[in-house]
């Protein structure tokens, strides 16, 4: 009788600015952090407090081209800061969030639009909308003693060249210590996480063959080509 063999799987990295690997545990994201971007989805940003969905650790992809997902035919772009957690902990005062941060980097949260719409209006759960395969491009991460606590700076995305996503980092309803202040309370955060912080207005539609270029000033790039 034949024997089943268990390899578990290789756990997803991210390069480090300057050399080195970011081993990733688990993908947090932070919905509707701009106050712009959550009146465009239809959200009241003077009275929700931050909410977050998750994505699989797998679902990170550091790479020149990215696949199109199946089952989509209204993939959208969202640009945001990440936050690469290198000190574990729960309910973490804000005053000190700052100091489990190992770094930053450019991500996009690539959305499933058609699938999550869809979920909503059934009042159902839209992971497949948001957690599919390579779903988190990233770029590689600048660590704090390279770059510090970026509070501000334009965060940018451009389609083919044209510009879709123009923000800034002071624009964020929750800064980056809030939301991990308040994530923390919610789960014991562990070095290896990452935070995608959420995007400013402007998410639209993005095709088969098409280039994106994210930065974030002071931060960093990505780049890659929907293959």
């Amino acid at each position: 009788m034949s024997e089943f063999v268990i390899v578990p799987p290789a756990q997803p990295i991210v390069p480090v600015v300057g050399g080195g690997t970011f081993p990733v545990r688990r993908i947090f994201c932070v919905g509707r952090n701009y106050a712009a971007h959550a009146r465009e989805m239809g959200g009241d940003p003077n009275r929700e407090p931050p909410f977050f969905f998750t994505k699989p650790a797998d679902a990170v992809i550091s790479a020149d081209n990215v696949p199109y997902p199946s089952a989509t035919e209204n993939l959208h772009h969202e640009m945001e800061l990440v936050v690469a957690i290198g000190t574990g902990g729960s309910s973490i005062d804000a005053s000190v969030a700052l100091d489990h941060v190992y770094g930053y980097a450019a991500g996009v949260d690539l959305t499933r639009r058609d699938l999550q719409d869809e979920a909503k209006s059934l009042r159902r759960p839209w992971d497949m909308g948001k957690g599919f395969d390579a779903s988190a491009p990233i770029g590689p991460i600048a660590a704090v003693t390279r770059i510090g606590h970026p509070s501000s700076g334009r965060i940018v995305l451009s389609v083919n060249d044209e510009v879709r996503q123009s923000g800034d980092l002071a624009d964020m309803i929750w800064p980056v210590a809030d939301v991990i202040a308040f994530l923390s309370r919610l789960v014991a955060l562990q070095p290896g996480d990452l935070i995608y912080t959420g995007t400013p207005e402007g998410v639209g539609p993005v095709c088969r063959g098409e280039k994106v270029i994210g930065t974030i000033e002071g931060v960093g790039e990505l780049a890659f080509t929907l293959a």
